[in-house]
C-alpha cells in the first residue's frame, strides 16, 4: 500500500471492490485545473493586446439636419372663431393647403364690405389730393402772369419815370429862360422908366414897357410853376415806380401763402391717401389670415385647437406639422469632459429604437445591426442639462438609415475615438484618465515627426 517494498501486490491483488481504496488514490484532475488555468492566463495576456476602439457613449434621439424641417407648430396671426376645418390629423398636405378658417372676433373688422368702403375712402383722398394739385399749378400760372406783369408794369413805370425827368429838365430851362427874360425886362423898365424922367421917351412906350414886363413876370411865375409841377410828376412816377414793387411783393406774397398752403393741404391728402392704402392693404392681408394654410409640406401630427366656434388668441398654436422629405440627424449630448474628444467628421455608431442590434462598443467591427454617422455640429455652449448638443448626419460611407425612421425615435450614440490596446484602456479606466484627445491619423504623423 505505502510501497515500501519492493514486492507489489497492486497486480496480484484487484482493489476495484474497495470504495474507500479508491478515493484516496491520486488523480489527474488537478493538472487539468492548472493547464486550464495556463491556458486562461495565456489567453488573458494575449487579449490585453487585442486593439480596443475608446468610446464615448451618450444617449438622443432622431431629429432634421435643418431648422425648416424640424417638427412645427402652426400660428394664427389674428384672434378669431374656429369656422371649419379642412384636415384632420395624419393628413398629408402640402403648401399652401387650406387647414381651416376662422372668423373675426373684434367690431372693427364685422364690416363684410369693409375694403370695398376703405377702397372708396382711398380713392376719395386720391381725387382731393390731385384737386389740390391743380389748384398748386394754377397758382404757380398765376405767380408767372403776376412776374410777366410787375416786368411790363416796371417798364411802363420806368418810361413814365425818365419822361417826368426831361419833363423836369425841360421845364427847368423854361424857368431859367424866364428868369433871363425877367432881369432883362426889369432892365428895360428901369431904362424906360429913366429915359421918361429926362423925357426921352414918351409916357406911351413906358406904359407899353412896363406891359411888356408884366408880361415877362407873368412867364416866370409860369415857367416856375411848370418846372414845380413837372417835379411833382416826377416825384408821383418814382412813387409809382416803388408802389409796383410793392404791390407786386403783396400780391406775390398772397399767391405764395395760397399756394403753399394748396401744397399742405396736397402733402395731407396724399399722407392721408397713403395711410388709407396702407389700411386697406392691412385689411386685405387680415382678410387673407381668416385661412389658416400650410406654411410647407409635412403631415398633420396633432391638433391642439379642437371644435367649431371655439375661440383663439392671436399668435395661439393650432395645430403641429411634421414636414415630409427631412434630411435626418441625431441630436445628442454629451458631459463637457467629453467634449474636447469630439471634432466635426467623428464616426458615430447608433442603435435606434426599434432596430435590434449586437453591440461591441469596443470593436465595432464586430457589431451587428448598428448605423454609421458623421459628427456634423458642436453646440459652443452648454445646453439647459449643462451638456452640449452634437448633431450627427448620416454617414455616406455606412450603410443607409432605416427608410422607417421617424423623427423622435430614439438612438443611443456610442462615438468611436482612438484604438489602443486593452491594457491601456483598462489602465486608463482604472486611473480615470480621459480618453486620447488626439486622432489616429495625427497620432501617425506625431510617430512620423
Amino acid at each position: 500500500m505505502l510501497n515500501i517494498s519492493r514486492n507489489n501486490v497492486e497486480k496480484m491483488v484487484s482493489f476495484d471492490g474497495f470504495k474507500s481504496l479508491i478515493m484516496t488514490e491520486p488523480s489527474n484532475q488537478s493538472r487539468k485545473r492548472v493547464r486550464i488555468l495556463l491556458w486562461v492566463m495565456l489567453a488573458v495576456v494575449l487579449m490585453v493586446f487585442l486593439p480596443w476602439t475608446q468610446n464615448v457613449r451618450s444617449n438622443g434621439y432622431v431629429t432634421a439636419l435643418r431648422p425648416d424641417q424640424r417638427p412645427q407648430t402652426v400660428h394664427s396671426i389674428i384672434a378669431g372663431r374656429i369656422e371649419q376645418w379642412y384636415v384632420s390629423e395624419g393628413d398629408y398636405v402640402s403648401r399652401g393647403d387650406t387647414i381651416l378658417m376662422i372668423s373675426e372676433v373684434k367690431d372693427d373688422y364685422f364690416d363684410p364690405l369693409l375694403l370695398e368702403r376703405t377702397q372708396l375712402q382711398v380713392d376719395a383722398k386720391n381725387m382731393s389730393a390731385k384737386s389740390y394739385e391743380q389748384k398748386v399749378v394754377a397758382q404757380q400760372t398765376q405767380i408767372e402772369a403776376l412776374r410777366a406783369n410787375n416786368v411790363l408794369r416796371k417798364e411802363q413805370a420806368t418810361n413814365r419815370l425818365r419822361m417826368a425827368e426831361l419833363k423836369v429838365t425841360s421845364d427847368s430851362i423854361r424857368f431859367e429862360q424866364a428868369k433871363v427874360n425877367y432881369a432883362i425886362g426889369e432892365e428895360q423898365l428901369q431904362r424906360a422908366e429913366v429915359l421918361l424922367q429926362e423925357g426921352l421917351r414918351s409916357l406911351t412906350d413906358f406904359e407899353a414897357r412896363k406891359l411888356r414886363f408884366q408880361e415877362v413876370q407873368a412867364g416866370l411865375i409860369a415857367a416856375e410853376n411848370t418846372l414845380l409841377s413837372s417835379r411833382n410828376e416826377l416825384i408821383a412816377a418814382q412813387i409809382e415806380l416803388n408802389a409796383i414793387d410793392n404791390d407786386f411783393k403783396d400780391r406775390m406774397a398772397k399767391a405764395e401763402s395760397d399756394m403753399y398752403s394748396a401744397l399742405s393741404s396736397q402733402f395731407d391728402s396724399e399722407a392721408a391717401a397713403t395711410k388709407l392704402s396702407n389700411q386697406y392693404t392691412n385689411y386685405e392681408f387680415r382678410t387673407g389670415f381668416r385661412y389658416i394654410l400650410a406654411p410647407q409640406d409635412g403631415y398633420v401630427t396633432q391638433a391642439i385647437q379642437v371644435g367649431i366656434g371655439e375661440t383663439i388668441k392671436e399668435g395661439a398654436e393650432i395645430i403641429s406639422i411634421l414636414p415630409a422629405d427631412a434630411q435626418l440627424a441625431v441630436e445628442m449630448y454629451v458631459d463637457p469632459v467629453d467634449l474636447p474628444l469630439l471634432r466635426p467628421g467623428n464616426k458615430v455608431r447608433f442603435i435606434f429604437d426599434g432596430w435590434p442590434a449586437i453591440v461591441f462598443s469596443g470593436w465595432p467591427q464586430l457589431s451587428n445591426g448598428t448605423f454609421g454617422g458623421k459628427v456634423k455640429a458642436i453646440d459652443n455652449f452648454t445646453g439647459p442639462n449643462n451638456r452640449y448638443r452634437v448633431l450627427v448626419v448620416e454617414d455616406p460611407e455606412e450603410d443607409p438609415w432605416p427608410y422607417a425612421l421617424k423623427i423622435g425615435s430614439g438612438a443611443d450614440g456610442i462615438a468611436l475615438l482612438n484604438d489602443v490596446p486593452i491594457w491601456y484602456e483598462i489602465w486608463r479606466q482604472l486611473n480615470g484618465f480621459p480618453a486620447d484627445y488626439y486622432t489616429r491619423k495625427e497620432k501617425l504623423a506625431n510617430q512620423k515627426k
